[in-house]
């Protein structure tokens, strides 16, 4: 009969936080195993010295690097893979004799635990069963004494080897957060907070709920004596009550008088700008130079992602489906005298948030706040320069949302620039809910327009995953179709080069 195993946490360090169940089974295991550095100093084993049983085995399993440097062909993963391969073979051997082992893990043995790797390999094999611990988040949480997310506060733990961009982003973007996995990445955590304006705001913690435990503001932190066993701990801001403050200290019927700030950009202001299709060098350096001055950026969650974060600004992400309250949030912004930009992704003003914001500055009455467009380089533009110069006579946008306006406005107006002879650009052709309107959409054209008449599908111009298909009406397939793309139904006259390039003449003969 073969053994048992469980992966047991024994907390952030003080052993008076290991659970009465961990250390029962700690104290009637066969073997002890537990993971430490090169050196073999494991703080597992320090934590439950006071629970492990005289006479019992042990087994040290000891990293074989602490870094990404190693001469293995496959790379640190490369070895760190045959490390726990090896690992959970030693402990194979112990359950194939019917011994019970028990693996200490700091913490908790799923959340950042080494124990995960054992499991995986270990699980299907033999009678595996997991006891939780107290986090680290739990114990450095105490340790500020702080509230560290009230409400519908969002909480977000994040581990310090992240890009400085990219934990700047996320740490802007909630209300409370954790940074785990310090050490040498320090640095690039303060700055992240600093980028993310949370600096002041952050504490923190090393060797929570032990005797060593140090509470400190992260920007009063000697960034060379930060060891690994330590985090970074942001209270949330309590949604509720900054809801409350802005209602007392910002009513709608209170206006501001706009005023310039030094850098250009008015305050009591709204900017929407177009943020191109996608890469970052089709940004246009006028929207460039007013994200930079900006308070606030307001949009949809992918685009405001697309925004760099830096020192003093707040982004309000939010879902695809609400353009007039984000636009209403930031209309109020600016009203309160913020400098605030709303993005879009290609131009603002082509079935962008442009129209979405003076809609509502129209239904709900902020007549009183500026709003300046800025344009970008809409997907039309972008697919049409990638195949050539399908655009280079009279065209037409048109979207095949029926989101906004009934399918039989949108179907009119199709019919009428197909027998115009325009070339058609075809916005929006079809989404995880919308599956039909590209292929009624090509049933109207092949009823004016002849089966050869040539159309280009462009699927996510400028990024990787690129792609760009032409083909003619006949030919296209509309299950093909799908929210990436955008699709361009040229006209009658309409060349393609020997090379496969697409051109509409400027003349009519």
């Amino acid at each position: 009969m073969t053994g048992t195993l469980r992966g047991v946490g024994v907390g952030p360090g003080d052993p008076e936080l290991v659970t009465v169940k961990a250390a029962r089974l700690i104290g009637a295991a066969d073997v002890v195993a537990f993971h430490s550095g090169p050196r073999g100093d494991s703080i597992a084993r320090r934590i439950a010295a006071g629970y492990v049983r005289d006479g019992v085995v042990e087994e040290l399993l000891a990293y074989p690097v602490t870094t990404g440097s190693t001469d293995h062909p496959l790379g640190y993963h490369g070895l760190m893979a045959d490390f726990y391969d090896a690992s959970a073979e030693r402990l194979a051997a112990h359950l194939d004799a019917g011994r019970d082992v028990v693996v200490l893990a700091e913490g908790d043995p799923l959340f950042y635990g080494t124990f995960m790797y054992l499991h995986d390999r270990l699980a299907h094999r033999y009678d595996t069963a997991v006891v939780p611990g107290v986090t680290s988040v739990s114990g450095s949480a105490a340790a500020v004494a702080t509230g560290l997310c009230r409400h519908e506060d969002v909480l977000t733990i994040l581990p310090g080897t992240l890009p400085v961009p990219e934990l700047a982003r996320r740490l802007a973007d909630t209300e409370a957060a954790v940074v785990m996995k310090l050490g040498r990445t320090f640095e690039n955590v303060r700055e992240a907070l600093r980028q993310a304006g949370r600096l002041d705001e952050a504490r923190y913690v090393e060797r929570a709920s032990s005797d060593a435990e140090r509470v400190l503001p992260v920007a009063d932190v000697d960034a060379a004596t930060v060891p690994y066993m330590s985090m970074v701990v942001v209270p949330g801001n309590d949604l509720r009550a900054d809801a409350a403050g802005r209602a007392l200290t910002s009513p709608a019927a209170e206006t501001s008088v706009p005023h310039t700030d030094p850098s250009g950009m008015s305050r009591g202001e709204v900017v929407v700008v177009g943020l191109g299709p996608g890469p970052d060098r089709w940004l246009t350096p006028e929207v460039s130079e007013a994200l930079a001055e900006v308070d606030h950026v307001v949009g949809y969650a992918p685009y405001v992602n697309r925004v760099p974060q830096r020192e003093g600004l707040t982004r309000h992400a939010s879902g695809n489906t609400v353009e007039v309250d984000r636009a209403r949030h930031a209309l109020e912004l600016a009203r309160a005298g913020e400098r605030v930009a709303v993005v879009s992704g290609g131009d603002a003003g082509v079935f962008g948030m442009a129209s979405a914001v003076f809609e509502a500055a129209d239904i709900h009455g902020y007549g009183d706040v500026t709003v300046r467009v800025l344009p970008g380089v809409t997907a039309a533009q972008a697919v049409a320069a990638r195949a050539g110069a399908p655009l280079g006579g009279d065209f037409a946008i048109l979207s095949l949302s029926d989101r906004l306006k009934p399918w039989e406005v949108v179907e009119r107006r199709l019919r009428a620039a197909a027998a115009a002879d325009l070339v058609v650009a075809l916005y929006n052709p079809a989404s995880r809910s919308r599956t039909e309107q590209v292929a009624r959409a090509r049933e109207v054209f092949l009823e004016e327009r002849d089966a050869d008449t040539v159309v280009v599908v462009g699927r996510d111009v400028g990024r990787a995953e690129e792609s760009l298909l032409v083909t003619t009406l006949r030919e296209l397939d509309p299950t093909t179709i799908d929210m990436l793309c955008l699709v361009v139904v040229c006209a009658s006259g309409t060349r393609v080069t020997e090379a496969g390039q697409v051109w509409t003449p400027r003349f009519v003969r």
